[in-house]
């Protein structure tokens, strides 16, 4: 008889679902990818062999994507089998039914290995936290959703579509890649569903230790396990670290950057990523641990005090000399440093020992950068706890920079530093707005990621609104260059218009030219200013030019010429002052159109019918109204951006003064610049932060590259309400971005504290500037990166020192 089929457990039949379809997904992107890798190979030989093996996995796609859930359930069952007691004692096996493993069964686990260890290396975190439920499931000692088991059945799966070797390998080589990609979110998605059928990490359950005690110690003492002693080594209390005398800090025991090897130690139930997984989608932490955050936070005065014992200062300030940017001020306390026994003894593992003390010493350096204002480091240090908080949940806090927490803090000290008062409006405002965000966060629930992707619009529009009253207080700028802009848009969009439209009409290149390029513009500022009459005339002139030249017959035509042609030419210069064109190729013009006009008096007149069919081709051209700003919403193929076009030429001279528009002639391009712009962060200021400087040990690397703080690319990466460093003339002025046009054509720059004058550029002189070096960012790199930076470089001279 058949042994009877083992029915999975439910848990682990829904998560084969999840897997089997991620299955199908990187069977899927392995047959693109073939091709793909084919187009590409550079031999003839290669070519053949993926495409060939690329046309079996078509054929063979769906029997594939059947034997490997096959062998999955079958190796899940084997597992399970063995946790289960046996209805019978199950006989002994004779040394006969005992025999070796052939070659190829070796090299079938070895492959299994190899394949399961590269899905593994992509999956590290979620795999972690799947094996933590996993664990409570009871079925046997591993975990029956591991790689290697994936891999084993990828094997199974490629080993029944073909039997030729090399096309098993190329498919193999194909899916392993794709399906390593796939793992990290399955894995992830795993862990979430499990979590939703109510299953608990084991990492989070309170286990007794051999005398009765709790594994966990909390604030009211209690039993404390030998993992949380002092002597690791990784961030040892014994190193003498810069976050100060029995603080412990960042040990000194690591030459190489923050903490030593890092990656070891227990799991902590953590998961990667910021989208909507775990709790929020900042991961899970030990409720404990959580428990102790918000206690510490809702303390009176957590994070809002100062500390009366300087803990606070064990910085840049007193280990490299430099002198403090706060004067006599005293600095706000580090509570991690205050709490950090509290901290660890509930920590999960070694990596969690890390991220406290990696964090406490961000800190340290954070509230003793030079850059940030003092009343703003108060602020700042009321978000240590939820700081904490989230690195402990999610590894991805270290290395993205877009993780919307690390934005929050960067984007609060990068806005801070544009003010050079808040004793007056608008730092003061800021600094208001800027107190309730944070007390909202600090006081409020900050488990979630949500809270703080709010906080962030909320600052983002705060400054939006902040810098638009700002400019309607001086004189509204921002409308005025706004109108411009789209005045240059529409006269673009029509130009465009124009130019296809009058390829198709017979005329003399250079009239073309003008119609569409120059004539194009008075037409849409005629329609702009409320002026329909003009507008119309100004349209009918179009026509009535290209006729003009035309080869006409007979006195009558020649005398109604002449009687037109003062009209003609008085409405001509009419448009040209409109526009204000230049006098050389307004000569230019002229001196091209009377020869034309000339010729036309001599020419053989053409019949009444190509007479008549011309006129009403320019009649459907120029009897159209140009475009409306409605229009522009819709793109049109062939357009240029309005970044790339002389926006200066649509202001009036009045407009430019009060705009304080910054122009070509204006700029001593040829005089020295000072490249101290930093004080005592010149040296840092002068090499921008590479990946290499922010990476921290045992973490993730950081992404790549970093926001340029100079140069071309620094004009892509402008923020609004940040401030920046110009120099136009004899020095350095610091200056705030207050207003980008939509079409990133003008952008306006503040300065200035009580009287604030405003400083405007178009696009084409704004990247001028940054390619000379004469504009960059106040600050050469993000509050957490120079800090990150900082106590690397400081790490690095102590254990030099040693």
């Amino acid at each position: 008889m058949n042994a009877p089929e083992i029915r999975l457990n439910p848990h682990l039949e829904a998560s084969l679902t999840r897997i089997r379809l991620a299955g199908e997904q990187a069977a899927e992107r392995c047959a693109e990818g073939l091709g793909l890798s084919a187009l590409s190979a550079g031999q003839i030989k290669r070519r053949d062999a993926l495409l060939a093996a690329q046309f079996v996995f078509r054929q063979q796609q769906a029997v594939f994507s059947q034997r490997f859930v096959q062998s999955l359930r079958r190796q899940v069952a084997a597992e399970q089998a063995e946790t289960r007691p046996a209805a019978a004692p199950a006989a002994k096996k004779d040394w006969g039914e005992l025999s070796l493993m052939d070659d190829d069964q070796v090299n079938n686990l070895v492959a299994a290995d190899r394949i399961g260890l590269a899905i593994g290396h992509h999956c590290e975190w979620e795999l972690r936290e799947v094996e933590s439920y996993v664990s409570s499931i009871q079925i046997g000692e591993r975990n029956p959703l591991r790689p290697e088991l994936v891999a084993q059945g990828l094997l199974d799966a490629v080993q029944s579509i073909t039997d030729d070797p090399q096309t098993r390998q190329t498919l193999t080589d194909e899916l392993t890649r794709a399906l390593a990609q796939e793992m990290r979110a399955c894995y992830a998605d795993i862990a979430e569903l499990l979590r939703s059928r109510g299953l608990r990490p084991q990492d989070l359950r309170v286990r007794a230790t051999p005398n009765g005690g709790s594994r966990h110690g909390g604030l009211g003492g209690g039993s404390q396990s030998s993992e949380l002693d002092s002597s690791h080594g990784d961030m040892s209390t014994r190193g003498g670290g810069y976050g100060g005398s029995g603080h412990g800090g960042l040990g000194r025991g690591s030459r190489s950057g923050f903490g030593s090897g890092g990656g070891g130690g227990g799991g902590s139930g953590r998961t990667s990523g910021f989208g909507g997984r775990g709790s929020g989608g900042i991961g899970r932490v030990d409720p404990q641990m959580m428990d102790l955050l918000r206690r510490l936070a809702h303390t009176p005065g957590g994070g809002d005090g100062y500390d009366s014992g300087n803990s606070g200062r064990m910085g840049l300030d007193t280990l490299s000399g430099e002198p403090s940017a706060w004067g006599q001020l005293p600095l706000p306390a580090n509570l991690i440093h205050q709490h950090r026994d509290e901290l660890r003894q509930l920590a999960t593992g070694r990596l969690d020992h890390m991220v406290i003390d990696v964090v406490a010493g961000l800190f340290d350096q954070i509230l003793s950068d030079p850059k940030v204002p003092p009343q703003m480091a108060r602020l700042l240090a009321r978000l240590q706890l939820p700081v904490l908080r989230v690195a402990l949940g999610d590894e991805t806090f270290f290395s993205s920079r877009r993780h919307p927490v690390r934005q929050f803090v960067n984007r609060i000290a990068s806005l801070a530093c544009a003010f050079d008062d808040f004793s007056d409006d608008p730092g003061r405002s800021f600094l208001a707005h800027i107190r309730d965000l944070v007390q909202d966060v600090a006081q409020g629930d900050f488990d979630h990621m949500d809270v703080y992707t709010a906080k962030l619009d909320d600052l983002e529009a705060f400054i939006a609104e902040q810098t638009r009253n700002t400019l309607k207080a001086a004189g509204d700028a921002a409308a005025v260059v706004e109108r411009r802009e789209t005045d240059l848009r529409l006269q673009q969009r029509y130009a465009l218009q124009l130019q296809q439209q009058l390829a198709k009409v017979p005329m003399q290149e250079f009239l073309r030219s003008f119609l569409a390029q120059v004539w194009s513009q008075a037409i849409v500022l005629a329609s702009r200013e409320g002026a329909p009459e003009r507008a119309l005339r100004l349209r009918q002139l179009g026509r009535s030019l290209v006729m003009s030249v035309q080869p006409k017959g007979g006195t009558a035509a020649r005398s109604d010429f002449l009687r037109e042609l003062p009209n003609l030419m008085r409405t001509l210069n009419e448009g040209m002052d409109l526009i204000r064109w230049p006098d050389v190729p307004r000569k230019d013009f002229f001196g091209a159109l009377l020869p034309a006009h000339a010729e036309s008096l001599k020419g053989q007149a053409p019949s009444a019918l190509d007479t008549n069919l011309l006129i009403k081709q320019l009649d459907q051209i120029f009897g159209v109204a140009p475009p409306v700003e409605a229009d522009l919403a819709k793109p049109v193929a062939g357009e240029t951006a309005p970044g790339e076009l002389d926006a200066s030429q649509r202001l009036t001279p009045a407009e430019a003064k009060s705009l304080g528009l910054v122009e070509e002639s204006g700029v001593d391009w040829n005089g020295a610049l000072d490249l101290d712009l930093s004080g005592n962060d010149a040296a840092a200021a002068a090499e921008p932060l590479q990946a290499v400087d922010i990476s921290i040990d045992g973490l993730p690397a950081a992404e790549s590259p970093a926001e340029p703080a100079s140069g071309a690319l620094l004009m892509d990466n402008l923020q609004l309400g940040f401030a920046y460093q110009m120099h136009t003339g004899e020095q350095w002025q610091k200056m705030r971005l207050a207003h980008v046009s939509a079409g990133r054509s003008f952008f306006i720059f503040t300065h200035g504290n009580r009287h604030q004058e405003t400083v405007t550029m178009t696009a084409r002189m704004l990247k001028k500037l940054c390619e000379a070096g004469r504009l960059r960012a106040y600050e050469h790199g993000h509050l957490l990166e120079r800090a990150t930076a900082r106590a690397r470089a400081q790490l690095a001279a102590l254990g030099g020192t040693r």
